[in-house]
């Protein structure tokens, strides 16, 4: 048997190629969009990719089920478990087995048993590998998708907070507890393989290592040192990150069918001429370091840096619209993909950043300022102070001036916000408020300052913040 790992560090995604060398055949665990790595591995192994596997229907990244099942017939062994309305819609064109509990598929002498474990959503299994072409009888380990993490668990209110499907959270908390139960009663020897490390927004507190055993985690996983039900679905609800809005979208994406991208699937630069019209049309990115953009960028574009389109390009940008970038040439087809990955479809094509510069078009700017230069206007109430932080950074400390807009629901709430008055913008490190300075640019806001360093320098500087409740116990 082979088994390789691939993990995609911008979404927190983790898959699996299982290969087996005897029958040369090879089965991707919960693919990704991104295709070609599973083939290339597959081809340099001597395996023939016959098959994808699914523990659930995705709602953080597109999945590359269909695209595998498109381009190389690869056999789709995906769940019918749940409701009626979280069933697969695109299976009928293409080679597939609907998996229930109890159920097992062979890729050459490997066995795959079919385990349900509902709660983080209804339809979720997982699945028990044992390698009979080696001569074991017993499972070696459990992909366990959005199931168990290391350290973690899934979260079950993805369904009410993203996807907007009301009471699902607590029902799905008590399935969640159930599933724990089976989980718990698989042999600690058992090697644990999740689809997400830490980063993702599926759970909480999710480790940053690769794999784990069942009986580590029966020993340290949070979620599973808890025996009564009411204690644990209290515990599972609680403080869980927020559930980025394209959730949603990926959840019905990934139920019907995504886009197949076909292999050679490209992406072209346009004529800056087009610039202009783009901006008034759909969503115009500018992918330059923040610094960069500072200096000189187009008005009307937001700057989402290369490295955060995975974690914010989802929140922030109308998938109803179409998408231009704003690039060096040789870095956006890695922005499609990324894009891509994410369900964002409608990608126009590119703008050249060097030639908008050497044009002249890069005329607005913003300011930049240090906690220590910015300190007496923000205690003198002269300015406002925005933390765009996550909800569970601002209960851990906040200056005392600052009010709360998490990043990802800014241009919802920019109704509420004084444009006559200076805007100072701050996150943990000055990277996340450099893209709402820039939102809060391209919807006409003019007099803006961005905190470098943000929270982090505010408190190296010595500067007040205050505390939550929590915290103040803790420290005393």
């Amino acid at each position: 048997m082979l088994l390789r790992y691939f993990y995609d560090s911008n979404l927190a995604h983790a898959s699996y190629l299982v290969g087996c060398q005897r029958a040369k055949t090879a089965i991707v665990i919960d693919p990704g969009r991104d295709i070609d790595q599973y083939l290339e591995a597959a081809k340099r192994e001597g395996l023939k990719l016959v098959g994808a596997a699914e523990t659930h229907i995705h709602a953080d990244y597109v999945s590359g089920a269909r695209e595998l099942a498109d381009r190389v017939d690869a056999k789709l062994y995906v769940s019918d478990e749940g409701p009626p309305e979280w069933k697969y819609q695109f299976l009928k064109a293409y080679q597939h087995q609907l998996l229930h509990d109890g159920d097992h598929f062979l890729i050459g002498n490997i066995r795959f048993d079919v385990m349900h474990t509902p709660g983080h959503t209804p339809e979720s299994i997982s699945f028990l590998l044992t390698d009979q072409g080696g001569g074991a009888d017993k499972p070696m380990g459990i992909f366990t998708g959005d199931f168990v993490f290391v350290g973690s668990i899934g979260r079950p209110d993805l369904l009410e907070e993203a996807a907007g499907i009301a009471g699902t959270a607590e029902s799905g908390a008590r399935e969640l507890f159930r599933s724990v139960s089976k989980f718990r009663a698989l042999p600690d020897y058992l090697q644990v393989w999740p689809a997400h490390g830490a980063g993702s927004a599926c759970g909480k507190g999710l480790g940053a290592i690769p794999s784990s055993t069942v009986g580590y985690e029966k020993l340290f996983n949070p979620a599973l040192q808890y025996s009564d039900e009411a204690d644990f679905v209290e515990y599972i609800l609680a403080d869980q990150p927020e559930a980025p809005k394209y959730f949603a979208v990926m959840k019905r994406v990934n139920k019907v069918g995504p886009v197949v991208l076909g292999a050679g699937h490209q992406h072209k630069m346009l004529e800056i001429s087009g610039l202009a019209g783009a901006i008034l049309k759909g969503n115009v990115v500018d992918i330059s370091p923040s610094p960069r953009f500072a200096e000189g960028h187009v008005s009307g574009t937001v700057n989402i840096p290369i490295g955060m389109l995975a974690a914010w390009a989802g929140w922030l940008l109308d998938y109803s619209k179409p998408v231009w970038l704003i690039c060096e040439a040789d870095a956006l087809e890695e922005a499609a993909r990324i894009l891509h990955k994410i369900g964002v479809e409608q990608i126009a094509g590119g703008f050249d950043v060097n030639a908008i510069r050497a044009a002249g078009l890069a005329t607005e700017v913003y300011s930049t300022s240090t906690p220590a230069d910015l300190a007496l206007a923000i205690e003198s109430g002269a300015t406002t102070l925005i933390d765009v932080r996550s909800t569970d950074e601002w209960k851990q400390g906040h200056i005392r001036q600052a009010e709360h807009y998490f990043l990802g629901r800014l241009p919802e709430q920019l109704n509420r916000l004084n444009r006559d008055q200076p805007l100072i913008v701050h996150c943990q490190s000055g990277a996340r408020s450099a893209i709402a300075v820039s939102l809060l640019q391209a919807a006409g806001f003019t007099r803006l300052v961005n905190m470098t360093g943000g929270f982090l320098a505010w408190t190296a500087t010595g500067l007040p913040v205050e505390l939550s409740v929590s915290m103040i116990t803790c420290a005393n």
